[in-house]
């Protein structure tokens, strides 16, 4: 999978002592989404705009907020967040995503 045409901001966005590294990266036609690489861990991550994780490739389980159970996700699968909440997320496998905004 390639993104065509995209500027990448050259610094990784670290997170979690470096359990997820990230790189913004805007399209042509403006919108911007981050690609990166989340290790085994069990992290929470929290929303300001809405998200789609597409998961390249790995395995993990994910919770809502608000949800008492985690669903299974594994590589050729997405999930989506809302805007303003937030997410747990416990990596079995490494996960390689792309995380779309809005």
């Amino acid at each position: 999978m390639k993104f065509e045409n995209v500027a990448v901001t050259k610094r990784a966005n670290v997170y979690f002592d470096g359990k997820c590294v990230s790189h913004t990266i805007e399209l042509a036609d403006g919108t911007s989404k981050s690609v990166g690489v989340i290790l085994p861990a069990t992290l929470t991550f929290n929303t300001g705009a809405p998200e789609i994780m597409e998961l390249l490739e790995g395995e993990c389980k994910v919770t809502l907020a608000g949800e008492s159970e985690a669903i299974t996700y594994k590589g050729g699968e997405s999930f989506s967040v809302p805007g303003e909440s937030s997410f747990q997320i416990e990596v079995i496998e490494p996960v390689h995503y792309v995380c779309h905004f809005g």
